[in-house]
């Protein structure tokens, strides 16, 4: 497996797996029954980091997307391009940094850890295209 391909499966694996704490805070602060039922106004509100938590995944499925695409091309392209390899294990380190210092509620170096996710994607985009 090249690292392209390596970095691009544990990003799947990552935002596959990302619901996981705020679920369960979900079912510690409502407890099964009240975790399970549908969504309503009167629910117990989650912790605030589990709040964050769900937040941050959102932008991880959303981020994913466009990656996945871009990291499928050149995975066909060139699957054992070192660069696109590179590339793929920044937006990763990006994408895990970005959650965790979300979870934790820390502003700027959330933006900054986001930022650097959606920086490697881009010269991906760039590298993809053929402009690197």
């Amino acid at each position: 497996m090249t690292e392209l391909e390596h970095y691009t499966a544990l990003t799947a694996l990552w935002v596959g797996l990302a619901w996981a704490p705020y679920i369960i805070d979900r079912v510690l602060v409502r407890g099964l029954m009240g975790a399970l039922a549908n969504p309503s106004p009167d629910a117990i509100p989650q912790s605030q980091w589990a709040q964050r938590a769900k937040r941050a995944h959102k932008v991880a499925i959303e981020a994913f997307l466009p990656f996945a695409v871009l990291a499928l091309m050149a995975i066909m392209r060139a699957p054992d391009d070192v660069y696109a390899g590179t590339l793929a294990m920044i937006f990763f380190y990006g994408l895990v940094a970005h959650y965790i210092i979300y979870l934790f509620g820390i502003i700027v170096l959330r933006t900054l850890a986001f930022v650097v996710a959606v920086s490697a994607m881009g010269l991906m985009a760039l590298h993809v295209l053929g402009v690197t």
